[in-house]
């Protein structure tokens, strides 16, 4: 069962390598990296702070934003898009469970997505590391950057997979996969905003914001390499983090870790619901 798993999954990165939504998604990702190392190096040497730093602080903004845009359009069409071809019915009688057809494509989907970050972010450490040096600290942040990057991705390809599971055609998961991405990645931070605003201080801004900021995959990224750069006082932008958060250190990875868990449990019971 091993073999046919892995069978599937070489298949669907097949898929996944010729669609041009990865290569341009690639590309992409490896030209705003180079823009944004540049440009958040510039004040490097005003601020006494080491390039590659600020380069992970600036791919941080990034990758907020697109990686999980690009995750969505990797999974968004994986089960719907087999619906609308008349092949899923095909694909359940293989004598594979559901949970290892679920697990091949989204190991296919994470793959081709480690991909395009690696590369993306590969490509501007060098550029800057070439021009201006590299500090083994710099690189630490780079490389935590790129792993809890792929863990956001995660979270957003399982996402993908179960919007995908549940509707029939692939316009409507197109849909709604947009829709999440403006829902989670624009429009929280803005309601959790104003409501900070309107809170004054109150017991919402002391208690409640804090566990509803680690618990947006996209805020618990964004604020663990936040605090894992340490530069919230020497980069702008990076004063956002709540400076009297009490959750452990390792609530932001927990959330994580857990969101695709769940969102996979949930894409599976879905698929378990389809009849061959």
């Amino acid at each position: 069962m091993i073999g046919q798993i892995a069978a599937i999954t070489a298949t669907e990165m097949r898929i996944a390598l010729r669609n041009r939504w990865v290569i341009t998604a690639t590309a992409l990702m490896t030209v705003f990296g180079l823009i944004l190392a540049f440009a958040g190096s510039s004040p490097a040497g005003t601020l006494g702070v080491d390039r590659l730093t600020l380069t992970a602080s600036s791919l941080a903004t990034l990758s907020v934003y697109l990686v999980p845009l690009i995750a969505l359009l990797l999974s968004y069409d994986s089960f719907a898009g087999e619906r609308e071809r008349g092949t899923l019915a095909l694909l359940l009688t293989y004598p594979v469970p559901r949970s290892g057809l679920l697990a091949a494509k989204f190991a296919a989907q994470l793959g081709v997505l480690a991909g395009a970050i690696i590369v993306g972010y590969g490509v501007a450490t060098v550029v800057v590391a070439g021009l201006h040096g590299a500090s083994a600290d710099g690189l630490g942040h780079i490389a935590r950057l790129a792993v809890t990057a792929i863990l956001l991705g995660a979270v957003f390809l399982a996402v993908g997979d179960l919007i995908s599971a549940s509707v029939r055609q692939p316009g409507t998961a197109a849909s709604l996969a947009l829709g999440v991405w403006v829902v989670a990645v624009v429009m929280l931070d803005v309601a959790l905003l104003g409501a900070v605003v309107a809170d004054d201080g109150g017991v919402f801004t002391k208690t409640v914001f804090p566990v509803l900021l680690v618990a947006s995959p996209t805020d618990a990224f964004r604020l663990f390499n936040l605090l894992a750069i340490e530069a919230d006082a020497a980069v702008p932008g990076l004063a956002s983090a709540p400076q009297t958060l009490t959750l452990p250190a390792f609530a932001p990875i927990a959330t994580l870790v857990a969101w695709p868990l769940l969102l996979l449990a949930g894409a599976l019971a879905t698929l378990r619901r389809i009849e061959p």
